[in-house]
């Protein structure tokens, strides 16, 4: 009896380590419809989007695999998730700062795009419900001339308070817009800002040029930002572009002038560029 059960719990030993054997060697392959992760710097803060990627191979997308006048759930998988990293409006409404789970009903010649709470509900759409929605708007889908064989969001188009997110498969895209309002914001703080540190007078003077703010004010931070950094070519380079703006093209040519010594020192030839540039055009302007 004893050999008995001796030789069975042998027999289960090597059992349970071809066991553990076999799952040590299971193969791993690639995923049908492969997750990514897009993170976009946007505004003041990031803008991401978590989704699974199925792709089309030989079917017909649109009306087939995703059935028109159907909640989609915009990828594979588990829930689309799109995070905003600060409030934003979205088709004009203010969405609060959050994660939200994207549905679709895709439809020939609109579709309907929501932003969903429910951030678990996957793809089990017959339990959508209307009250978890946040937004809900229509867009019209574009037609492209490439194929994209497999599903892509992407964030284009992107300035500092505004970008698009576009939806791609097959040969329709569909796009909506993002804002942010990040004016108010900086205008508020950023006077105090520059004047704690000489960097923030250049970042304050190439922020209100890039946006078409107060020039002449922007020219007091900026020749603040050149005393305090002489050999700094790239706040000289954006002196001289604030002077070209305010038609001080004799002031401009002098200062592109300084870019290009500073430049030649530094080696940097793109900067030296840049000065003959501004030197050209100037003299042209005048």
């Amino acid at each position: 009896m004893f050999n008995k059960l001796k030789t069975l719990f042998a027999f289960g030993a090597i059992a349970a380590v071809s066991m553990t054997s076999v799952q040590a060697q299971l193969l791993k392959t690639p995923a049908p419809s492969p997750m990514q992760t897009v993170k976009q710097a946007f505004a003041l803060s990031d803008i991401t989007v978590e989704y699974s990627r199925p792709s089309a191979k030989g079917r017909k997308v649109f009306g087939e695999v995703v059935p028109f006048e159907k909640i989609w759930r915009t990828g594979a998988n588990a829930s689309t998730k799109i995070t905003f990293g600060e409030d934003v409006e979205v088709k004009g409404t203010k969405i609060a700062a959050g994660t939200y789970a994207l549905y679709t009903i895709p439809n020939k010649k609109s579709w309907e795009v929501m932003l969903y709470k429910d951030l678990k509900l996957g793809g089990n759409t017959a339990e959508y419900k209307k009250e978890n929605e946040v937004l809900r708007f229509v867009v019209k889908p574009e037609s492209m001339k490439e194929h994209v064989e497999t599903f892509t969001i992407n964030i284009t188009d992107i300035r500092p308070n505004t970008c698009n997110i576009a939806l791609m498969w097959e040969k329709t895209r569909v796009v909506f817009d993002v804002v942010a309002d990040i004016d108010s914001k900086i205008m508020k703080n950023i006077e105090n800002a520059a004047a704690a540190d000489t960097l923030n007078y250049y970042v304050a003077a190439n922020y209100y040029y890039e946006n078409g703010k107060d020039l002449n004010k922007a020219y007091e931070w900026v020749k603040k930002a050149a005393e305090k950094n002489p050999k700094a070519y790239w706040v000289m380079n954006l002196q001289s572009k604030i002077e070209y703006k305010l038609k001080n093209y004799d002031a401009a040519i002098a200062s592109a002038e300084k870019v290009i010594a500073l430049a030649k020192d530094a080696k940097n030839d793109e900067y030296v560029k840049f000065g003959e540039d501004m030197i050209a055009k100037s003299k042209k302007a005048k």
